[in-house]
């Protein structure tokens, strides 16, 4: 046997085993949340009409225990988990589940009714939401209040592969909320093939609560874009799936005369390259003229034949929207504005309830 041939066949070889994986965890995966979601159910019948209540619960775990042991996933914590995920998710489907079985549910039995608002088709729906893991799951339940909400984090999840981490930054960050609001002009600037890819890929706003910039130091452009090198796998994280960092301060040199954009990406699903330029303050609108000459020049000069055309983002702290809209005006890249936060914002009836920082660094000595 020749040496490529064996590469190639231990190559083939290889997809087959991770490829079986997948497909094992998948329904493995899918085979647990029918049982947890059977559970939930006999739960919350037994909560509803014999009143059952925590130390019941407790004493089932116990026993349960007791009768498989080594069990696992199966604590009065996650019990009751179990009922909530069973009684948020039950009005979306057609057909109940039979307490006298735990045998497996085909896919045309867990059918989403209408209710649920997916831009998916109900099978493919159905995959997403088996794909996920239960961990997955009850933190979508738990930091969302609609149904739409919970049916854009389950395909996003499913899509992207997101980790429980990557998902729980997300919700943290209301990617769902702020996508909805980010000002752009992609409508005129971005085939239509691409346009919802592009919409998808970001947002109105970003949490950067990695960062920490002092007061002193929270006008100073070229701190931000430091602290945000320096957790660039943070940021990453921050923007989504398919974006990889090319370099921060990226050197355009036109006519011999040198420029430099703050952080440059490229995003696998747009197949284009992604600029960001980050400022402390207000938008302005003449920040989209430096953009859109960085934009030209990185399709002159390094943009390859088969990418699409650059996308620039201003990255500010702050923004009106309005401003924004008229200021897109008569640009031909596509672009759009986004703010940051280094932090959450603490709602304002406990704003006067902590102590200030220097306050704080007191009483800590």
């Amino acid at each position: 046997m020749s040496l490529d041939n064996y590469i190639h066949t231990l190559k083939h070889i290889k997809a087959e085993i991770l490829r079986s994986r997948y497909y094992i965890a998948r329904v493995a995966n899918k085979e647990m949340l029918l049982l947890y979601f059977k559970v939930g159910n006999v739960i919350s019948v037994k909560v509803a009409k014999e009143k059952w209540g925590s130390k019941t619960i407790d004493k089932l775990s116990d026993d349960l225990q007791n009768e498989l042991k080594g069990l696992r996933g199966f604590s009065p914590t996650n019990l009751k988990r179990m009922k909530s995920f069973y009684e948020k998710w039950e009005p979306y489907f057609q057909e109940s589940i039979s307490l006298n079985k735990f045998s497996p549910l085909s896919t045309n039995q867990i059918e989403i009714s209408k209710k649920a608002i997916s831009p998916l088709s109900t099978d493919q729906f159905v995959e997403s939401f088996t794909s996920v893991s239960f961990t997955a799951h009850y933190e979508i339940l738990t930091k969302t209040n609609n149904i739409n909400a919970r049916v854009f984090y389950i395909i996003n999840s499913a899509k992207g592969f997101w980790t429980v981490e990557t998902l729980k930054h997300q919700l943290k960050n209301q990617l769902f909320e702020r996508q909805k609001q980010f000002p752009n002009n992609f409508e005129k600037t971005i085939q239509s093939n691409n346009k919802e890819k592009a919409l998808a890929s970001f947002r109105d706003q970003y949490l950067l609560d990695f960062i920490s910039i002092s007061d002193e130091e929270q006008d100073d452009e070229r701190v931000l874009e430091n602290e945000i090198v320096l957790n660039i796998k943070k940021f990453l994280m921050s923007l989504g799936s398919d974006f990889a960092f090319i370099g921060n301060q990226y050197r355009l040199i036109v006519e011999e005369d040198e420029f430099f954009i703050d952080l440059l990406f490229f995003n696998r699903k747009l197949q284009a390259l992604v600029a960001f330029e980050l400022k402390t303050g207000k938008f302005k609108p003449e920040y989209l003229g430096k953009m859109n000459f960085y934009l030209s020049a990185l399709d002159e000069y390094v943009k390859q034949e088969h990418e699409k055309p650059s996308i620039g983002i201003i990255l500010c702290k702050e923004k009106n929207n309005k401003i924004v809209e008229f200021s897109f005006r008569n640009f031909d890249k596509a672009m759009g504005v986004a703010t940051y936060n280094t932090s959450e914002k603490l709602p304002k009836k406990y704003q006067n309830i902590l102590p200030d920082e220097e306050t704080l660094k007191k009483l800590m000595g």
